[in-house]
């Protein structure tokens, strides 16, 4: 049993990826020397070489076209984009190229590219820094979209990724990197596309993925004072959603909080609760309601915490769902 922070499970699932295949290779900005700017592949160029731990431009579109080839010949690229809104300039390989070849192709090749997002606010940063993209990827068909919450789920889940055969987006909740679980390396892990239950309740779910699953588990100890029993359930998989915990879920408490950070409109929030209410529409006692950040751009971080979905707003959206 070793304790680890999240950056730290992946920067040795990363390592236990390039031990077990020479294949898998390391792209992207800094990621080399520096060891990235949450020192998330530290270490990792010293052991393993310049040719596997590349330091690339700074070229978001440039470092997916370029593992797109690599994966064409038989790599597994792993590529690091910095921050959540660096991604934009890369959206066209990522939708147009990555995400469409294996069925243009007719499954006859594959694409096994990870591209791994630090995702979310919480870190005080300027503008293109905190910012939530889930549901431009999740939209795009031929993606795999993840998301990790914790050490433990960010060690196995970054291998379980590589060793995946489609492209997968995996998202890394950036203000959680420095938080500490107990990891044992030889437990057999949840497959990356099912989502857990984190605490149990009867009352009430909530749905949550990345950032937001600490602070609905701190929502739900927070209802327990007040006599409700809140189940958490941490959806880990984006696309395809594990419907089947879903659904398992609200049809035993009756009632369904979905939390992110993306702004509700047109999150993905409202695909959950569309497909939640459809398979579970005679088991609910109330509308699936939805938290989120608001409909406008990430604000400067002076304004960031009454951005953010907090404790307070998921508890408001609880109480909400018995008065109905």
């Amino acid at each position: 049993m070793t304790t680890l922070t999240l950056a730290k499970a992946i920067n040795e699932g990363l390592r236990a990826a390039m031990e077990q295949d020479p294949k898998v290779l390391i792209m992207g900005e800094d990621v080399g020397k520096l060891g990235g700017v949450f020192r998330v592949t530290d270490g990792l160029q010293k052991d393993f070489g310049e040719s596997r731990v590349i330091d690339t431009p700074l070229a978001e579109s440039g470092i997916i076209g370029t593992a797109i080839g690599l994966a064409l010949r038989g790599y597994r690229p792993v590529c690091e984009i910095q921050f959540d809104g660096f991604v934009f300039p890369a959206a066209d390989q990522i939708i147009t190229q990555l995400a469409k070849m294996p069925l243009r192709s007719l499954g006859k090749l594959r694409l096994p590219v990870v591209v791994r997002i630090p995702c979310g606010g919480g870190i005080g940063a300027v503008e293109h820094h905190s910012e939530s993209p889930e549901a431009y990827f999740t939209h795009t068909a031929g993606l795999r979209v993840v998301a990790c919450s914790n050490p433990v789920d960010a060690f196995h889940m970054i291998q379980q990724a590589i060793r995946c055969e489609d492209p997968v987006v995996f998202f890394e909740p950036k203000r959680r990197y420095w938080e500490k679980a107990d990891l044992d390396r030889d437990a057999t892990p949840v497959p990356f596309d099912r989502g857990r239950v984190v605490r149990e309740g009867r009352d009430v779910t909530l749905l949550a993925y990345g950032p937001m699953v600490k602070t609905c588990l701190e929502a739900a100890a927070a209802a327990a004072d007040d006599g409700r029993s809140v189940e958490v359930v941490d959806l880990r998989s984006l696309s395809p959603l594990d419907m089947e915990a879903i659904v398992r879920s609200v049809r035993k408490t009756g009632r369904c909080v979905v939390a992110h950070e993306a702004p509700v409109f047109s999150g993905l929030g409202a695909e959950i609760a569309a497909r939640t209410t459809e398979a579970c529409f005679y088991h609910l006692e109330a509308p699936v309601l939805r938290v989120g950040g608001f409909s406008t751009p990430y604000p400067p971080s002076r304004l960031e915490e009454h951005y953010l979905p907090d404790l307070d707003r998921v508890l408001d959206a609880v109480d909400r769902t018995f008065a109905f």
